[in-house]
């Protein structure tokens, strides 16, 4: 897999925008990430996790399941990127066809500009919603009204409440996210657009619309990177400037300098927050006396962000390169087709009930195995469906693919529930 450290420009347009130190930049790199998660895994392989065992001999059937469901929901392997935008297209509806409809006037930029104001909202919002709520789309022409749970009625719902103007202070411009816009946004509203009721609880609702609320802020206290008035699109204006090509961790690495005022502040350096980064006591480094010993980075929402704003930018004519630098989504999806499928083994599985929070050892080792292990499983699947890797990133791979499987999985196993429950605030899962 390719490592990349932001280019030159990235890393000078980062400089301008935010504190910036070697120990943040270290637990900002994907390579950071793969070595560590690839550490643990060697570790577990030894026999020295407390939490899990290994069990290799189940790889090849786990990548048969998964090229197998790949082959069925893409029988043409013309598969797309692992994006919110799948879930804008749920129930076989063209919602960014919608959009662009709405936006047949603007320029290119503008509506990359839009484009890139959902993704990063709705992807946001893409916590767990819990196994209870609904959305129900409303009818429209010749389509019923249709309910959506999960993820699908989470990118729906956030979809709508875009298109309604809920995040934009500019009621003559409702197709936008600013500052203004989001810093106003309520738990009440939010719930409001997503048909939160007594009999319809939304897990995390207080934490969502506090995360749009801080998002709001960080884009307002930052214009070299998100303008003014401050957009998320107009990371499209900072990136694509005189380029016709962009790195995928350029375009992560900005995202994790921009937004990390967003993120909880407990997980921090020099009082420079890290989110998504956690405590494992064997998650050393090269120099195990360093600031980033024992910290296990994973960046899970700024990735599944960044996989999201890929096709926006390709869109606009912007070629998005080294998509493989970015690492599989360690999430419970993902993390659950190798309990599920037997590639992992729980030493103790006798709390099966218990609640766990996503600082506890047992999960960060938990992701830190599904990252290495999405890197060995995507070979095995490529070769499974005769398909390069540059015909099948990794991008390709988790939605084939690894996420279905896992959802499925699930489904068969205990109704759709993930095997470990961990506690969601709205800024990690």
């Amino acid at each position: 897999m390719p490592d990349v450290h932001p280019t030159p420009s990235a890393t000078k347009i980062i400089a301008s925008g935010a504190r910036f130190t070697d120990a943040v930049a270290e637990l900002r790199s994907t390579k950071t990430i793969r070595a560590r998660a690839k550490a643990l895994l060697a570790r577990a392989r030894r026999g020295e996790s407390a939490w899990f065992v290994v069990n290799d001999g189940a790889m090849v059937t786990s990548a048969m399941l998964v090229a197998e469901l790949t082959r069925a929901r893409y029988p043409d392997l013309n598969i797309p990127y692992h994006s919110r935008w799948r879930h804008f297209e749920a129930g076989g509806v063209d919602r960014a066809g919608q959009l662009d409809a709405a936006l047949k006037n603007a320029s290119t930029a503008s509506k990359a500009h839009a484009r890139i104001d959902l993704a990063l909202v709705s992807v946001l919002l893409d916590a767990g919603a819990g196994p209870d709520w609904r959305y129900c789309e409303a009818a429209h022409a010749h389509r019923p009204a249709h309910e959506y749970s999960r993820s699908e009625g989470l990118g729906v719902a956030s979809f709508h409440a875009f298109m309604a103007g809920l995040f934009s202070s500019n009621p003559a411009q409702p197709l936008q996210a600013d500052a203004l816009g989001l810093q106003a946004v309520t738990a009440d509203k939010l719930g409001e657009a997503f048909q939160v009721k007594t009999d319809n609880q939304l897990v995390g609702l207080e934490g969502r619309a506090a995360l749009l609320r801080r998002l709001g802020n960080a884009l307002q206290a930052q214009p070299v990177l998100f303008g003014q008035p401050g957009r998320p699109g107009h990371l499209f204006d900072l990136l694509a400037k005189d380029r016709k090509t962009i790195q995928a961790h350029d375009l992560l690495s900005v995202l994790l300098t921009g937004l990390a005022p967003i993120w909880p502040a407990q997980n921090a350096i020099d009082s420079i927050a890290l989110g998504d980064c956690w405590r494992h006591a064997a998650a050393l480094g090269d120099d195990a006396g360093s600031a980033t010993s024992g910290w296990m980075p994973f960046h899970k929402l700024s990735q599944w962000l960044t996989y999201s704003l890929l096709e926006p930018f390709e869109w606009a004519g912007i070629k998005v390169e080294g998509l493989d630098a970015l690492t599989g989504l360690p999430e419970y999806r993902n993390g659950g087709l190798f309990l599920d499928a037997g590639v992992l083994r729980l030493k103790n599985a006798s709390r099966p009930g218990h609640l766990y929070a996503a600082g506890d050892e047992l999960i960060v080792e938990w992701r830190a195995l599904t990252v290495a292990l999405l890197d060995e499983l995507a070979p095995l699947v490529r070769e499974q469906l005769g398909l390069t890797e540059v015909q099948m990133p990794l991008a390709c791979v988790l939605e084939g693919g690894t996420w279905a499987a896992g959802r499925a999985l699930a489904q068969q196993l205990r109704g759709g529930t993930p095997p470990l429950n961990i506690i969601s605030d709205g800024t990690v899962f």
